[in-house]
């Protein structure tokens, strides 16, 4: 029988008929993994000899002094395998694909780290691997692009609509109810129809738990606040997911695009231009128009710009357990420099809204308060967008120079 669990009013299986058994098929699977003592011991396993788990948890000195008031540490995502947070849920599924018997796997991707994450986990498991990226996404993260295919995989780019990752989205579900049979789609994010949510959820929970073990550890007492970028919502319910029952205000990013109040964002829930409707398979928070039509949306970071979050996320919301804010495209690059210049240390775009509210609201707590910032990837990835932002004329003497290389080389 087909689960159809919710989260207040969000959340569920909307589905047509086609995925019905697939969908019973793999939440079949994964309450017998939740329920074998065993499986989250292999998991755990399997993350601490191939993934760099637990990642650690850094004392940001120097940022601390800067601004002169609250403790800050930053939980060090971005050092998992395949730089981010992604691997977790990835290598997650990769072991319910195995007791499943699937011999393919297919996936969205936006910024691209969901892509690598999952060609590297096929890679290892030995499966096939199809990834679809919007024609977007693509082209301003080419280097994770190179790196999917030479782990083996195929990627698609998606023409589609907007051609950024709920076009991805879509052509990945189409995939899968054609191939249903051999395939399983790795779904990124804590979206999508259930079980994904809660299942998504689950794997990114191994970054709270080890969260509060390190900051207890630390400084004995859970932090004043905890910031984490949020696009579907993987990484904040990951981290968020610890400290429900504390006193810690928890804090969602979302992106702000060029201004809430230009339109050219993708924020549903800080910019209250979110509103409840069914796509993809469940219900929540979207930004669609008034025919329920979704709507363009925009970001510095393409792992930010979908058009839903979380059924999880907006249901916590509602109840008033997540405060959510928004920062802008320019208060992200501030903040990526500014955490460069005095850390050492190259956020993803993504978490760079993170960092971007928290360097905001630090005036506001005292000395004796403690923040925690998710760093939910590292931004190798994102050096043609920072170069663009910056103008770097080096970069684009450099880039011009080998086009004309490649050029010649073709010519030849």
């Amino acid at each position: 029988m087909l689960d159809t669990r919710y989260y207040g009013e969000f959340g569920g299986a909307y589905l047509p008929e086609i995925l019905v058994s697939t969908f019973e098929e793999l939440g079949t699977a994964f309450r017998e993994a939740k329920d074998d003592p065993g499986f989250w011991e292999e998991y755990k396993n399997l993350m601490s000899t191939y993934s760099c788990r637990p990642t650690p948890l850094t004392f940001a000195e120097n940022l601390t002094e800067y601004f002169g008031g609250p403790r800050m540490y930053i939980k060090r995502e971005d050092l998992n395998h395949t730089g981010a947070h992604k691997a977790n849920n990835v290598m997650g599924q990769g072991l319910l694909v195995k007791r499943m018997g699937k011999s393919r796997v297919i996936a969205e991707t936006g910024a691209g780290q969901h892509g690598v994450a999952t060609a590297t986990m096929a890679a290892k498991f030995g499966l096939s691997c199809t990834i679809y990226m919007g024609e977007l996404d693509v082209a301003r993260q080419r280097p994770n692009v190179f790196w999917m295919e030479r782990l083996g995989a195929r990627v698609v780019p998606v023409q589609d609509g907007s051609r950024i990752l709920k076009d991805a989205i879509n052509a990945a579900l189409r995939d899968w109810a054609g191939n249903m049979d051999d395939t399983h789609y790795v779904l990124g994010t804590a979206c999508g129809a259930h079980p994904f949510p809660e299942m998504v959820s689950y794997f990114q929970s191994i970054i709270g738990q080890e969260a509060r073990r390190q900051i207890m550890d630390r400084e004995g007492r859970t932090p004043a606040r905890i910031y984490a970028c949020v696009g579907g919502g993987s990484n904040a319910l990951g981290i968020f997911s610890s400290f429900y029952n504390d006193p810690t205000e928890l804090v969602g990013v979302e992106a702000g695009g060029q201004g809430l109040e230009t339109g050219r964002h993708a924020s549903r829930l800080a910019s209250n231009d979110g509103t409840p409707g069914i796509a993809q398979g469940y219900k929540t928070y979207f930004l669609q128009n008034d025919e329920g039509q979704m709507q363009d949306t925009h970001s510095v970071a393409a792992g930010l710009d979908y058009v839903g979050v979380s059924p999880i996320l907006a249901a916590l919301w509602e109840e008033g357990k997540i405060r959510f804010e928004a920062a802008t495209d320019g208060e992200v690059l501030a903040a990526f420099t500014l955490t460069m210049e005095k850390e050492g240390l190259i956020p993803a775009l993504e978490s760079s809204h993170a960092f971007a509210r928290a360097f905001k609201e630090a005036p506001d707590l005292g000395v004796d308060d403690i923040i925690l910032i998710n760093q939910s990837g590292r931004g190798d990835k994102d050096i043609f967008t920072v170069a663009d932002a910056f103008s770097d004329q080096q970069w684009s003497k450099f880039i011009l120079k080998k086009a004309e290389e490649y050029g010649a080389e073709l010519v030849s």
